[in-house]
């Protein structure tokens, strides 16, 4: 089952219980099961689809919920929300996309903003899912995970990228824009508004590498790149593969 549920960022801070646990225990107001996709509408400002959850658990009671008193902006509104069942939801994408503004799902299938939860209708489960999936295209690339990884370690990487990668990989580019890195192309700038937003995030270390308790850095691990120098970045010379300024200056003696 789809959800779309709303989020009031003038009572809580959602990007912050998010960036820290990766899940928010929220009030359990409609018969959720494990596995339910939560869409959340963030009320105004913003008045747009922001986030992208699953349910993880259900029945939550007010006493197992993890401590996120600090991301509450009223206090008082915290001590009132302590009663009730909560449900678990885990994040999975973070956008911010005016193509997921009440406006826009308005014309694709939504009646009004919501207050309560509401079930995601097929018409707009296929918007939402659509827009998702362009903002986050990432591209793989099979050197990115090697072949000897024991299944251990698949999990973990496969967990990791599900529960956090969305995340660093806006936070990549909040930091660092939307242009390649090596050639400096700007898919909006190219190709108009098809193009908005639209960038490939290459991972420095490759994934294969780093341990299952390894964060990334999203200053320092990931970095903005367009399709074809990211594809030139799985390429190897003598045996390694080809670093950003390698691929600069290789681009540059054109």
């Amino acid at each position: 089952m789809k959800w779309l549920i709303s989020a009031n960022g003038k009572m809580y801070n959602h990007v912050g219980a998010f960036d820290e646990f990766g899940y928010i225990d929220w009030r359990q107001k409609a018969n959720y099961e494990v596995g339910d996709t939560v869409y959340i509408y963030a009320t105004k400002p913003y008045m747009k689809v922001m986030f992208k959850t699953i349910v993880e658990k259900v029945e939550i009671s007010s006493d197992e919920i993890t401590d996120d008193k600090k991301y509450w902006y009223d206090i008082e509104e915290y001590e009132n929300s302590l009663s009730g069942k909560y449900a678990r939801l885990r994040l999975i994408e973070r956008v911010d996309s005016e193509k997921l503004s009440l406006y826009e799902l308005k014309e694709n299938g939504l009646k009004a903003a919501p207050q309560g939860p509401i079930k995601v209708r097929e018409q707009l489960e296929a918007y939402l899912e659509s827009n998702f999936n362009d903002y986050y295209s990432e591209g793989v690339f099979p050197e990115e995970v090697g072949n000897d990884l024991e299944e251990g370690h698949r999990r973990t990487i496969t967990v990791n990228k599900y529960e956090r990668s969305s995340v660093a990989r806006q936070k990549c580019i909040e930091e660092h824009g939307l242009n390649c890195a090596v050639c400096n192309m700007n898919f909006e700038e190219v190709y108009g508004e098809i193009g908005k937003g639209f960038i490939h995030v290459h991972h420095i270390i490759p994934l294969h590498e780093v341990g299952g308790s390894y964060k990334v850095n999203y200053k320092r691990d990931l970095v903005p790149v367009c399709p074809n120098c990211h594809a030139m970045l799985h390429k190897k010379l003598d045996g390694e593969f080809v670093t950003i300024d390698q691929l600069r200056a290789q681009f540059k003696r054109r």
